[in-house]
C-alpha cells in the first residue's frame, strides 16, 4: 500500500475544483493519505474565502487525511539542494514515512522521478498514470 504524502498545492487544487483529474488521486484503492499541519495551514492560507464550498471541500478532504507533524528538517543527501520554504514539506514526507510525495510546486521540479530518503517525488498527473497502468495489469 502506498501512503501519499500531498503537499498544499495538491490540496488546494483539489479543493478548488473537485471535478479537475487531479480529484481522483482521492478515490484510489490500496493508498493512504498524508500531509502535514504544514502543508494544511498553506493550502488553508491559499483558498479563497470568498468562496466557502472551496473552503469545506478542503476541510472534509484534511478530516480524511492523517495529519502528521513536520518533526526535524532533515538533512538532504550530498548534491540535493531544496528552497527553506520547501524543506519542512520534504522532511514531514520522510518522517511519516511516505512512499511518495505529490506536488506540483516548481522548487521540487528537479527531483520529480527521483526517490530522496525513500520517497519518490512525482507530480500528481504521473502519480496517476503510474497507478491506472499498474492496475490494467
Amino acid at each position: 500500500m502506498d501512503r501519499v504524502f500531498l503537499d498544499a498545492n495538491v490540496l488546494f487544487s483539489i479543493a478548488y475544483d473537485p471535478s479537475a483529474r487531479i480529484a481522483a488521486i482521492l478515490k484510489l484503492a490500496d493508498a493512504e493519505f498524508v500531509t502535514s499541519r504544514f502543508a494544511a495551514a498553506e493550502a488553508l492560507r491559499n483558498i479563497d474565502a470568498k468562496k466557502p464550498s472551496q473552503l469545506h471541500r478542503l476541510r472534509r478532504i484534511l478530516k480524511k487525511m492523517k495529519l502528521v507533524s513536520e518533526g526535524e528538517v532533515i538533512k538532504l543527501p550530498e548534491g540535493l539542494s531544496l528552497a527553506e520554504k520547501d524543506r519542512p514539506i520534504m522532511s514531514a514526507s520522510i518522517e511519516c514515512g511516505a512512499t511518495h510525495l505529490l506536488t506540483g510546486d516548481k522548487h521540487f521540479r528537479h527531483l520529480f522521478g527521483r526517490v530522496v530518503n525513500g520517497v519518490l517525488l512525482m507530480r500528481p498527473a504521473d502519480y496517476l498514470r503510474m497507478r491506472e497502468g499498474s492496475s490494467e495489469r
